[in-house]
């Protein structure tokens, strides 16, 4: 969503940060690039006035550090008022109230109301363990109401039954007392669209409004409309009145100027985004980590959170048990790549990693993307068992047979054999004897290195994701710049730049460069 705007945004503002000393006029130039960036990017025109305004103000004004170059405290700037653009601190759904808590969804047709309305019920049973009833009250569109039981049946979510003839309002009632009855916590009511927005509507929404009391509003508005969709929640905003937005299709390719506009239009916070059609694929939004993103800057607490989610525990801790082994096989690779198809694939996860914005054109010109992955596990999956457990055993004739029944030839067999390889030998000495391996040598100089004494145990030293609250890793990720993990600071040997500061010499294998000198790692003589 925000890719061109991150390309321009970074290149303007990587001009800044390699002078020694700005001036005014400089200051002034590399605004005038960030206001056209932003009008390009189809953010509201006062929205952006009034941004540039602001960090000229505060650029003019600012005292600089003598440890900070002036560049970057153009940029702290910058990020600082992205994020109050965006909302300073992110909100989430408002559960506060008595059972059941009604929530009523908003907005025209083709705005994926529906679907949303099935994703959030789906997120509340899942993640907040509550028990959700889903009413339709759209009785114009054909087969609406018969779309969101399907989705129900789906996502393992009660719906309303649907009873014919009743009007909108009844359907409201009727909801609210059967999800007293059931010992419901929520109740999700999915309203009626139109092309576009008109009386008759507006007086439907108020009606119901009144009829259910509802103690959260959310306007389900599609990011791809642009200006369109800040209108239209002007609109809503003024005639019902909403506590939230939901944006949908955040994954598509359009420009992100609804996003940036909204809060600063409406006043009203962004809660939710739609990053795919998935049940699963609806996130929160944090200002913060969203303006990170569009700076370059990486979101390593998303990454971690992803991990935590999509990660299995036991697969993980039968992993962690082979690599003290120094045992790493194709079964173990496969699951690898499942899992970082399952998080993304490789363009998510660069996207989230600090200092790779960049890189994302280098990987697909290397062929390192996500085809790669189908491509290496149907290699696999083409493999008896005995061959997937023990890849010494592959010659000519058996490459040749798993050529023919992958779709592949011998060099990509041999390829994804080399990589296998290097993997195994990095597994090896990572889990291997003395000091209790590399790995934990590493995370405990890490931890030591990060005032994180408490990580040495578990998986080679590894936290356990899966139980590490969001403000925890918030905080992890302070400390972590503040030990000189600098986000945007790049990784030698991958054509990122500075570096991680502050940590000496040595190198991991396969990265040509790699990680300088990480804490535990003997250095060069």
């Amino acid at each position: 969503m925000f890719e061109n705007l991150q390309d321009r945004l970074g290149s303007i503002l990587n001009g800044l940060t390699g002078r020694g000393a700005l001036s005014e006029a400089d200051v002034a130039a590399a605004l005038r690039e960030v206001r056209r960036a932003l009008l390009e990017a189809d953010v509201a025109l006062d929205v952006v006035r009034s941004f540039t305004d602001r960090v000229r103000e505060k650029a003019v004004g600012a005292e600089i550090l003598k440890s900070i170059k002036p560049g970057q405290m153009v940029v702290k700037l910058v990020h600082d008022e992205l994020v109050e653009m965006l909302g300073g601190e992110g909100v989430g759904v408002d559960l506060h109230a008595a059972a059941p808590v009604v929530i009523m969804m908003v907005g025209l047709q083709g705005s994926g109301k529906t679907t949303t309305t099935a994703k959030i019920a789906h997120r509340l049973t899942t993640r907040d363990k509550k028990k959700v009833l889903m009413a339709s009250l759209d009785t114009r569109r054909p087969a609406a109401q018969e779309q969101l039981r399907q989705l129900g049946v789906q996502a393992n979510v009660d719906t309303l039954p649907v009873i014919a003839g009743q009007s909108p309002t009844d359907i409201a009632a009727r909801a609210v007392q059967a999800a007293k009855l059931g010992g419901h916590d929520v109740v999700i009511l999915d309203t009626a669209g139109r092309t576009h927005i008109d009386e008759p509507l507006m007086v439907e929404m108020f009606d119901i409004k009144k009829k259910s009391n509802p103690h959260e509003i959310l306007l389900v508005a599609d990011s791809l409309t642009g200006q369109d969709a800040v209108n239209l929640a002007r609109n809503f905003d003024e005639r019902v009145g909403i506590t939230g937005l939901v944006l949908t299709r955040m994954d598509g390719d359009g420009r992100g100027g609804a996003a940036l506009s909204m809060r600063a239009v409406t006043g009203k916070p962004i809660k939710l985004i739609g990053v795919g059609e998935k049940m699963g694929e609806l996130d929160e939004f944090h200002p913060r980590r969203i303006a990170d993103r569009i700076l370059g800057m990486g979101d390593i607490v998303s990454l971690v959170e992803k991990a935590a989610e999509n990660i299995d525990a036991e697969k993980a801790a039968a992993m962690a048990a082979k690599m003290a082994k120094g045992k790493f096989d194709l079964n173990d690779l496969a699951d690898q790549l499942r899992q970082m198809q399952k998080m993304g694939g490789m363009g998510g996860i660069m996207g989230m990693m600090p200092g790779m914005s960049g890189m994302k054109d280098k990987i697909a010109a290397a062929g390192l993307d996500d085809s790669l992955f189908k491509r290496q596990l149907a290699i696999i999956s083409s493999m008896t068992k005995a061959e997937r457990a023990n890849p010494d055993m592959l010659k000519h004739s058996r490459k040749k047979r798993i050529a023919g029944g992958s779709g592949t030839d011998a060099s990509d067999i041999n390829k994804l054999l080399k990589m296998h390889r290097q993997m195994a030998d990095m597994m090896k000495m990572m889990g291997g004897k003395g000091k209790g391996g590399l790995m934990k040598q590493m995370m405990g100089g890490l931890a030591g290195k990060m005032g994180l004494g408490g990580l040495g145990g578990g998986m080679g030293g590894m936290p356990d994701l899966s139980n590490i609250d969001p403000k925890q890793l918030e905080a992890l990720q302070k400390q972590a710049e503040a030990a000189g993990f600098k986000p945007g600071g790049g990784m030698p040997g991958l054509g990122g730049g500075g570096g991680l500061p502050g940590l000496g010499g040595a190198k991991l294998p396969g990265l040509g460069g790699g990680f300088p000198g990480l804490p535990g790692l003997p250095k060069k003589k």
